[in-house]
């Protein structure tokens, strides 16, 4: 019983116990960050190819 009893302990507040807090399943979209990088410097790219010739 004692075995089993470590086992359901609660996880110390660590730095190992906040990486396995930060890696669980969250609900919502996945996407990448490389992704929003590109598609972010796009939008920079466009904004500025916009400004310059259409103003």
């Amino acid at each position: 019983m004692g075995a089993r009893r470590r086992r359901e302990a609660p996880m110390p507040a660590s730095a190992a116990g906040l990486l396995r807090f930060f890696e669980e399943e969250s609900k919502g979209i996945k996407v990448r960050p490389e992704i929003i990088l590109i598609l972010a410097g796009m939008m920079i790219a466009l904004t500025i190819l916009m400004n310059k010739f259409f103003l």
